[in-house]
């Protein structure tokens, strides 16, 4: 696949959000929600607005999307945010998501984020890859933290391992 564009993720985006948000829930291994939200309004409500990127391909369909989720209202952790990105399921494993988590990284470092933080379940290997390789490293393990509602580890208590990325350029000061 050649180089996805990336452009900011906007309310008239949000039917082909959903659809990827959608195909991630349902693998079972990338969020404890069981469906996306029904209105753009619910799902940006949380997002740290201006730090929301999708990947289009040439054809200018939408491949993958990730968004940055404050960790906290307390100005002290002004650059601390949760990352989430999704890979659309025709695109997965085609390096999409490693050109969009690079964007991302940059687009964040631009806005003053000096770190990245990222919950993700042991058994999602694809994801903790991805991770690794754009300097993301294990912090803690939050065990038994959320029960599954579908997918593979329905009805399981699941852990998450609480991953971080600290910035070489942003909050360095």
């Amino acid at each position: 696949m050649t180089q996805p564009t990336f452009h900011p993720m906007g309310e008239a985006d949000w039917p082909e959000v959903r659809r990827i948000y959608a195909e991630g829930i349902a693998t079972g291994l990338a969020t404890f929600e069981a469906a996306p939200p029904e209105h753009w309004a619910d799902f940006i409500r949380t997002k740290v607005a201006d730090c929301c990127l999708v990947a289009r391909d040439t054809r200018g369909a939408m491949v993958a999307w990730a968004v940055l989720i404050p960790v906290s209202s307390r100005h002290v952790y002004r650059g601390v945010a949760e990352m989430s990105l999704y890979v659309s399921a025709s695109h997965r494993g085609r390096r999409v998501g490693d050109a969009l988590m690079a964007a991302m990284i940059r687009h964040s470092e631009a806005k003053g984020f000096w770190t990245l933080q990222s919950s993700t379940f042991p058994q999602n290997a694809a994801s903790l890859a991805l991770q690794r390789r754009h300097g993301f490293h294990i912090v803690g393990i939050r065990e038994k933290i959320g029960r599954m509602p579908q997918g593979p580890l329905a009805g399981r208590w699941c852990d998450t391992l609480l991953l971080e990325r600290r910035s070489r350029i942003a909050g360095q000061a």
